[in-house]
């Protein structure tokens, strides 16, 4: 089941935000489709394979955040055929994305039209429930950077179409960010989805932010370790200056493209609302 990475040169960026094209056992498809700011240039990749939109028959969707899902809702409308793919939860925000878009608002604020565009419903009649098989596809829940995040795997070359939930990787840089927005990141349950990934075995994960990584084992490992000495930052007391200061620190050279996909303050504020949440509950 061959697929290809498409960038969608996000606000000109390249290797920001992506969409994976792949061939099923359907017919066309794409595996997220970035934001509505970036529908020119979705087409413009299809374009240069000889595709138009609507030879899409489906789009594969890991969960409902702008980034990832934000287009579809207009696509739908350009393209009245397409079926749209997403977990039970995820659904009724699709159906009507006024909730999100108005969480989005008031953490994007008056950049919120340059960066994410229109967010249109998609009428029920477009949307599929994803269950345990979607288009040949093994579909499973990975909840971790949100609840209602799913990945697919390829059984026919081993590519996992991984969304979120294996981080952020500008590749060919060999380091691994955890993007931990708020209000749903869940650290225990992110370690699950990590073991639930490496447990399947993939040759090589498809990430939408930003590439095919070889190493599929070493890379979710590193996850994992950051995941945690990230958060532990935080829960010690780091404030949101010295937390992007060492991520900084860490990431060295390749901060730019690292903080393009995913905003270091938006990593803390995730963070520190998880251990908030857990002290609430104690």
């Amino acid at each position: 089941m061959p697929s290809e990475l498409l960038d969608l040169r996000h606000c000109g960026h390249e290797r920001v935000i992506g969409s994976c094209l792949l061939e099923t056992e359907d017919g066309p498809a794409l595996f997220d489709c970035g934001p509505a700011t970036c529908i020119g240039e979705l087409k413009a990749r299809l374009a240069e394979r000889g595709l138009e939109l609507r030879d899409i028959r489906h789009l594969l969707l890991s969960h409902i955040h702008l980034d990832h899902a934000g287009a579809a809702g207009v696509l739908v409308r350009e393209h009245p055929e397409l079926t749209v793919h997403v977990s039970a939860i995820g659904e009724p925000h699709l159906l009507d994305p006024s909730r999100l878009e108005s969480s989005a608002r008031r953490l994007y604020g008056d950049e919120f039209d340059r960066l994410w565009g229109e967010l249109a419903p998609v009428p029920e009649e477009n949307v599929a429930v994803v269950g345990d098989e979607v288009v040949g596809l093994e579909c499973f829940p990975t909840p971790g950077h949100a609840s209602h995040h799913v990945c697919y795997l390829s059984r026919d070359d081993g590519t996992l179409y991984a969304g979120d939930a294996a981080g952020v990787r500008i590749l060919p840089s060999t380091f691994v960010l955890p993007p931990t927005p708020p209000p749903e990141v869940d650290l225990e349950a992110w370690s699950s989805t990590i073991d639930a990934i490496l447990d399947r075995a993939p040759k090589r994960l498809a990430l939408i932010h930003f590439g095919v990584a070889e190493d599929p084992r070493r890379h979710l490992e590193e996850l994992r370790q950051r995941l945690a000495s990230w958060s532990e930052r935080v829960r010690e007391g780091a404030d949101e200056a010295e937390f992007e200061q060492l991520a900084e620190a860490d990431l060295g050279p390749d901060r730019e493209a690292y903080e393009q996909a995913m905003p270091f303050w938006q990593s803390y504020a995730g963070l520190k609302r998880y251990w908030e949440k857990r002290a609430e509950a104690a």
